[in-house]
């Protein structure tokens, strides 16, 4: 507030938005009492406020710029591979080489315009067109899926379904050069940094061991590539060469994109024959801290006899041992509560998310419906 003095109308001015306000006045007439009256008074436009960065915002205007190879973390980064037996100056190639992509900085740090429900998550992969190319997929490679199948006990619709929510069987698998994508989130995105650097290196590693020229791979703005997404570290833990012609190539070779997703699920003690999902209900009310959240919420701990103590009735039948979490999913104005088991959490091993893995069993239950329906064998 200001007012004027030495005999002048006091006025008063605050400020409401665009509102116009009426405030008292103080009139003073020589010989006479103070009269109160109003006095129409424009509310001043409120003085712009300097609006805080986005987070997006505030990653590029941290970039550093400039060649890799002059980042603080470049020194460290070539003095631990050069104890990996590779040459300086190849590494100093590598760095210099790798070109900053302002589009994965801003696509990593794009915050979500809202959180997905189960509804949301469900309507974007299980969705007509996805199932036809599923059972299309299955189709032309019914003979490598029916033997990754038997090898690695994964069913074929999981593999299928696993590929096509992935990259679309293969029609969408990243156009990045996954040298750019690795570098400039391992230098330039201080959040997972770590991780990225991590990558970089096995990236490295994978291109020396394949014999491959670093600057040939494409993949995702996160550096995974082929048909089923592999990040460095699980191409060389778990890519394999299923046509046994000495290449292990997830990029073009559908079967050894297939029993690579196999071996990756085999290796996360996928169970054979085993359910992934229970619906449940309930004959208790429920305690709000029993539902899964967060990564840590995928791990089973609870096992069937102690659901069913709490009042929790799956509709399978299952073994008391055997150990699930409790999830609730929203799906427009409802609720769906499940149980989901083992092989639900090693799906999850896959990206550690309940709706993913959810979405990827229900496509991989459609398209098997799909494919049976269409003459396929089971």
């Amino acid at each position: 507030m200001s007012a004027l003095v030495a005999g002048c109308s006091a006025t008063v001015e605050k400020s409401e938005g665009a509102r116009t306000q009426r405030q008292p006045v103080v009139e003073v007439k020589q010989g006479r009492k103070p009269k109160v009256g109003t006095e129409t008074v424009k509310a001043k436009a409120p003085k712009p406020q300097a609006s805080k960065p986005t987070p997006q915002e505030k990653l590029l205007a941290s970039v550093r710029g400039g060649s890799y190879l002059d980042y603080p973390q470049a020194q460290a980064f070539i003095a631990e591979m050069k104890g990996e037996g590779f040459e300086e100056a190849y590494l100093k190639q590598v760095l210099t080489e790798a070109k900053r992509q302002t589009s994965i900085l801003k696509a990593i740090s794009r915050p979500a315009e809202r959180r997905l429900t189960w509804g949301g998550y469900r309507k974007i992969f299980i969705e007509p067109k996805r199932i036809k190319q599923g059972v299309k997929f299955w189709q032309e490679n019914r003979d490598v899926l029916a033997k990754a199948e038997q090898e690695y006990g994964v069913p074929a619709e999981i593999i299928v379904a696993i590929i096509g929510v992935e990259t679309r069987y293969g029609r969408i698998t990243g156009s990045y050069r996954v040298v750019d994508a690795l570098a400039t989130l391992g230098f330039d995105y201080p959040r997972r940094s770590k991780f990225f650097l991590g990558q970089l290196k096995e990236y490295l590693r994978l291109v020396r061991e394949e014999q491959l020229d670093f600057t040939s791979l494409k993949g995702s703005y996160a550096g995974a590539m082929g048909y089923g997404q592999f990040i460095p570290s699980s191409y060389r833990n778990f890519a394999i060469d299923f046509d046994k012609d000495g290449k292990r190539d997830i990029w073009n070779n559908k079967t050894d994109a297939i029993g690579s997703v196999a071996n990756y699920f085999a290796e996360h003690k996928w169970k054979p024959g085993e359910p992934v999902i229970s619906a449940v209900s309930f004959n208790k009310a429920v305690d709000e801290s029993w539902y899964s959240v967060g990564r840590k919420g995928l791990i089973p701990k609870n096992t069937l006899a102690e659901w069913i103590a709490r009042g929790v009735e799956p509709q399978l039948a299952l073994s008391p041992q055997d150990k699930a979490i409790l999830m609730r999913l929203e799906i427009d104005d409802d609720k769906q509560y499940w149980l989901g088991l083992h092989n639900f959490y090693v799906i999850t091993r896959y990206n550690h998310s309940k709706l993913y893995a959810m979405a990827v069993y229900r496509l991989s239950q459609q398209i098997k419906e799909a494919y049976l329906s269409a003459g396929g064998q089971g």
